[in-house]
């Protein structure tokens, strides 16, 4: 195999973030993550207590999201939300930039925005992943085309103290022509124009749309260190699979 299990287990962050989440259902996808090895799990504010205790001695890390999935919250709502998370034992932080405001071309409160909660959390100890919500940027704003948006973004999520920039939420849904809704996620383009347009300092996160253990792969060899996940136990699985092979 290319890569080791524990390469490919501590680059998942296991998501736990549907809205008719349960408790048991929280509870089993944190056991998941201890039995499966993994780098997180990324879960709602409110379970970060409960997270912690039960991953406890588990060296898998407890992050929460913030001002999800919309990136719509004030920001001291945010920077609030995120010290709630801290004290309950998150150390890790996947916060949405205000995508209107970007879409505006307001930058200097999206800059604004993010220097909130990563200076709030820096100093609790905990990182940050700012997370763009790609599929919403898809048209461009702001007399920006599509990826000139995204890398401005990459630079003022950089210049504003962010430990990664993040592709998507995984609740980015857009309306399609035929009036479904859908999106794509982390795209090979947006995760080699993220990481090309970020100093080394700053890791790539992907999240959306990464389903299977060669779509895990893919994303490593594109150079994100880190990626959101629903199918881990299917994608961990069928690396034992094939290593047993």
């Amino acid at each position: 195999m290319k890569y080791t299990y524990e390469q490919l287990a501590k680059m998942i962050d296991h998501s736990l973030l549907r809205p008719t989440m349960t408790d048991r259902e929280l509870e089993d996808g944190c056991r998941l993550a201890g039995t499966y090895g993994l780098a997180a799990v990324c879960i709602k504010p409110y379970a970060v207590k409960r997270a912690v205790e039960l991953l406890q001695g588990s060296g898998v890390f407890v992050g929460a999201v913030i001002g999800f999935p919309h990136g719509n919250s004030c920001t001291e709502s945010k920077r609030y939300e995120t010290e709630l998370a801290c004290r309950a034992g998150a150390v890790e932080i996947d916060m949405v930039i205000n995508i209107g405001k970007a879409l505006s071309g307001d930058w200097d409160y999206v800059e604004r925005d993010v220097k909130t909660v990563c200076d709030e959390a820096h100093k609790r100890g905990a990182r940050v992943k700012v997370i763009f919500e790609n599929d919403y940027l898809a048209n461009g704003g702001a007399g920006l085309g599509s990826d000139e948006i995204k890398i401005r973004l990459c630079r003022i999520a950089e210049r504003a103290g962010a430990d990664w920039v993040k592709t998507s939420t995984g609740y980015g849904f857009v309306k399609q022509k035929d009036g479904s809704y859908n999106y794509k996620g982390a795209t090979e383009h947006d995760l080699k124009l993220m990481r090309a347009n970020c100093s080394p300092k700053v890791q790539v996160k992907a999240a959306g749309g990464v389903r299977d253990l060669d779509g895990l792969i893919k994303v490593r060899d594109l150079g994100a260190t880190r990626c959101g996940a629903t199918a881990t136990a299917a994608m961990l699985d069928e690396y034992r699979r094939r290593e047993a092979a």
